[in-house]
């Protein structure tokens, strides 16, 4: 990966978390006077004939904007990146995965963040057209409707020591 690919954390002015850019990006924010470097990669440089500066890792913005509330998409791949691609009721990451229906379909479940979870097709198949309790099986973890941040918590890969306050991990 290229030096100016990398990635950097872009802040609002109120230092939530907004997204993801590369370096390239974030030094024209930086030069365009559009954000300021919060914290650089150590000893990590961006150099021109003459001069030398810090390669950003979170930029903040300098002026505050308004943004909606970020909704993640119900989608299967979402779904599956929430439940760390594992079965919620065996915990098994080995085998192919379904999405089911908590309160199926046929008992008033809907398509929701919280009556969709991954299920392996063998518990699928156990648990039928029933809920958790009716088929006697439960699930490892309720399903919610997942934030942004806890998107890029858990899924921008491997997260820089200097992004770790402004995701709340510690």
């Amino acid at each position: 990966m290229g030096r100016l690919s990398q990635k950097v954390l872009v802040l609002n002015q109120s230092y939530e978390p907004m997204s993801v850019c590369d370096v390239r990006k974030a030094v024209l924010l930086i030069f365009g006077g559009k954000a300021e470097m919060v914290a650089a990669y150590p000893d990590e440089f961006i150099r021109s004939v003459s001069l030398q500066f810090p390669m950003p890792s979170v930029v903040r913005l300098v002026v505050f904007i308004a943004v909606p509330y970020k909704k993640i998409m119900l989608t299967r791949r979402n779904i599956l990146r929430r439940d760390g691609n594992r079965c919620q009721y065996c915990g098994r990451v080995d085998l192919p995965l379904t999405i089911d229906h908590i309160v199926p379909k046929s008992q008033g479940g809907g398509d929701t963040w919280e009556n969709l979870t991954t299920a392996c097709t063998k518990c699928n198949n156990k648990k039928a057209n029933r809920t958790p309790e009716q088929a006697g099986m439960h699930l490892q973890r309720r399903p919610i409707r997942p934030s942004h941040i806890m998107f890029m918590q858990r899924f921008m890969g491997t997260v820089t020591d200097s992004w770790k306050p402004y995701l709340f991990m510690t």
